[in-house]
């Protein structure tokens, strides 16, 4: 009875050997297309609320309205990694520059009376982003407000999309960060940024920011600031395109 248990354990001691030999000669699936090595990440600064007029706000006309200008202002954004103790501007190839820097957009919403509405921030023009997005962050005062922050973006193919951001409910500025969802690997479903049809061609549109608005606190007038929005995305592909190939732009 012991040789037959004893061999029994020999099995399996040299079934789980095989099984672990095995494993290492096959890549994991999971992993495959995220190596840092083809990657290439860069922040750069893609609104930075400076141009009056530029940004429109709109709401129901039956739930209220709104007054949109520039004021001027900006947020603490300490960086202790900065001479000035300042987050300094980047331009497009992510190195800081002495840019104007001195509006923040401001918006005020008078309510009619309270219920479900939203407030929409569009652009005069689409903003694209460079390369595959990967965050978007924005600097808000929102003046601790259950309300709900959304940024507005159109994928590849120009199909809209919302983005939860976070609740403005915080005093003074706050830093808020929205990860955009990698696109499934069909290419076709959720927000695409890149087809595999078009190697010249990738990235998001950013066509606005929203508040969903708490109806209880949905009455009297309400206050936002918005300054300094950012991206962090991946140029991996952007900067490895082919320079001979033909542009599908006639």
């Amino acid at each position: 009875m012991k040789r037959y248990f004893s061999l029994i354990l020999f099995l399996l001691f040299a079934v789980v050997l095989y099984a672990q030999s095995n494993s290492t000669d096959a890549p994991d699936p999971a992993s495959i297309g995220i190596d840092t090595a083809q990657q290439k990440l860069r922040e750069e600064s893609v609104e930075r609320f400076e141009i009056d007029g530029y940004w429109r706000s709109s709401m129901a006309p039956d739930q209220g309205y709104t007054y949109t200008r520039l004021f001027k202002g900006s947020p603490a954004q300490r960086d202790d990694s900065h001479p000035s103790g300042k987050e300094p501007l980047l331009d497009g190839e992510g190195n800081p520059v002495e840019l104007p820097d001195e509006y923040v957009l401001g918006t005020r919403i008078d309510f009619l009376h309270r219920g479900h509405t939203s407030i929409t921030f569009t652009p005069l023009h689409p903003i694209p982003v460079e390369g595959i997005t990967k965050t978007v962050s924005i600097w808000v005062a929102g003046r601790n407000y259950n309300h709900q922050l959304k940024l507005l973006i159109e994928d590849f193919f120009g199909r809209p999309f919302e983005l939860y951001v976070g609740s403005l409910n915080f005093q003074g500025w706050k830093k808020l960060t929205v990860a955009v969802p990698p696109q499934s690997e069909d290419g076709r479903n959720g927000i695409v940024q890149r087809n595999y049809h078009y190697n010249n061609q990738m990235g998001i549109k950013i066509t606005g920011l929203k508040i969903d608005c708490d109806p209880m606190e949905a009455y009297g007038s309400y206050y936002v600031y918005f300054d300094d929005m950012r991206a962090v995305t991946d140029l991996f592909a952007e900067e490895n395109i082919d320079e001979d190939d033909m542009i599908d732009s006639w």
